[in-house]
């Protein structure tokens, strides 16, 4: 994958400022059985209130299952399937808003479904591999198509694949591809003790 700079205001773990949402997608490089397992193993690994892990995830790897694959294609908007059509591997996270432990309302079940994801999009950048999550897709479709009982939101698709070689990204989303990586600055997001005081 080709790197896109960040600027920090401190230095930060190479994986983090190395994972950013690519998407071109190489069509003809299959995710490997194994390394979906190391996928869902970071995912699997992830804290959660009361360690209750309420994330669920549907797998769906063109490649072994393309029925399946092309109905969670199907889901997703417009925008979106246009380039997800060449990820050869799609997930769609999905949280419990039920404590397993107790049947009481878990509050934290999408907080900690968001945690899995980032595990596994980080574990994804370790491998080589490029994710992007999607909040543009029908969720209602999904849990028509996939059986999802109704105490499970589905959260976000997450496309999974190798990155086309630069040489070969066609014009349509190069410019997206190359675009500079930008976040707010950290006095809009970060509060040194109260609301709305930045942190110096």
């Amino acid at each position: 994958m080709f790197s896109k700079k960040i600027d920090t205001k401190a230095d930060i773990n190479q994986l983090i400022a190395s994972r950013w949402s690519g998407r071109a997608y190489d069509s003809n490089r299959q995710v490997t059985d194994e390394q979906i397992i190391s996928l869902i193993e970071a995912a699997r690994w992830a804290p959660s209130c009361y360690g209750d892990q309420p994330w669920r995830y549907i797998i769906f790897n063109k490649s072994s299952n393309q029925s399946a694959w092309e109905k969670a294609l199907g889901c997703l908007a417009e925008g979106n399937r246009s380039w997800a059509a060449d990820a050869p591997l799609l997930l769609l996270a999905v949280a419990n808003s039920v404590m397993t432990k107790n049947g009481n309302p878990n509050r934290w079940g999408q907080y900690d479904t968001g945690a899995a994801s980032e595990n596994l999009c980080l574990q994804a950048t370790s491998m080589g591999l490029m994710t992007h999550q999607m909040g543009g897709f029908d969720a209602d479709k999904t849990r028509e198509f996939f059986n999802i009982p109704e105490q499970f939101t589905p959260m976000a698709m997450i496309s999974v694949g190798y990155q086309l070689a630069e040489e070969d990204i066609p014009e349509e989303i190069k410019e997206r591809e190359y675009n500079p990586r930008q976040r707010n600055s950290i006095e809009d997001n970060f509060f040194d003790g109260e609301w709305d005081k930045p942190i110096t």
